[in-house]
């Protein structure tokens, strides 16, 4: 198993030192979905819910969640974003919201982290959104399902 990078010799947590690695382009992608009734996910898709238009709001909520991932996460560097885009995709299957957030940046450190924030603070807001109309809603599956560059290289979710 790989040795844990934010312990220093002695066991503590620190923040990993990046100055010395290399600027290369990065990209993450994360998901999660947000499992609702029908009836709920009927009204988002309509656009008639009481707050608004679920939906823009959920997408921006992740974009502002992943340029403040370093706030959030305690031993996360802050880094220069160059994309954030979320996709919320309405499944009836589901029946709920499928929401895949990418990240990119050109600099010294990945952007696993701010994908899996965007996503969830995307889920999140769709929660507040509705959750006066539906209390059986549930948030599954926050995951990480691609990163690529860097020293570490290509990672793809099975």
């Amino acid at each position: 198993m790989a040795e844990l990078t934010h312990f220093d010799n002695n066991g503590n947590a620190h923040m990993v030192d990046i100055s010395e690695k290399q600027i290369s382009f990065r990209i993450a992608k994360a998901a999660c979905s947000v499992h609702m009734s029908l009836e709920t996910l009927k009204i988002i898709s309509d656009g008639s819910a009481k707050k608004g238009d679920v939906l823009s709001v959920a997408r921006i909520a992740g974009i502002q969640g992943a340029k403040r991932t370093s706030e959030l996460i305690p031993l996360c560097h802050p880094i220069s974003l160059t994309k954030v885009n979320l996709d919320l995709i309405l499944n009836e299957k589901l029946p709920g919201i499928e929401i895949i957030a990418t990240a990119k940046t050109n600099g010294p450190t990945g952007v696993e982290m701010e994908a899996l924030t965007a996503a969830g603070v995307s889920a999140l807001t769709v929660y507040d959104m509705v959750k006066s109309l539906d209390k059986s809603l549930i948030i599954k599956n926050l995951r990480l399902i691609l990163k690529d560059g860097g020293k570490s290289g290509r990672y793809e979710s099975s």
